[in-house]
């Protein structure tokens, strides 16, 4: 079976930073593209940041200059490091499994908030 699973999300100050963890498993891991997205409470979901099965990434504007996606392909994960956070940063994180089309898996999400 598929399994996608995030971890790392918790309390942080403003300024502060945090690292967001994915692992994902059953897959042939290399020939998928992976991303974070987010849902802050009560709006949509969106995309965050992306990187493709050959290491291309993209981010979205709120996320440029402050966070960096990375993938692992001998640990099947894919981090997002996340620094000068923001109270808008506060979300649900999805990890996402990608294929040329869109989203192949989704993990649950793990919460940021972002306080003091």
């Amino acid at each position: 079976q598929v399994q996608v699973v995030e971890s790392g999300g918790g309390l942080v100050q403003p300024g502060g930073s945090l690292r967001l963890s994915c692992a994902a498993s059953g897959i042939i891991f290399s020939s998928y593209g992976m991303a974070w997205y987010r849902q802050p409470p009560e709006k949509e979901r969106e995309l965050v940041a992306a990187i493709t099965s050959g290491g291309s990434r993209n981010y979205a504007d709120s996320a440029k200059d402050r966070f960096t996606i990375y993938r692992d392909n001998a640990k099947n994960t894919a981090d997002l490091h996340m620094n000068s956070l923001k109270p808008e940063d506060t979300a649900v994180y999805y990890c996402a499994v990608q294929n040329e089309y869109g989203v192949a898996y989704w993990g649950k999400g793990t919460l940021v908030t972002v306080s003091s």
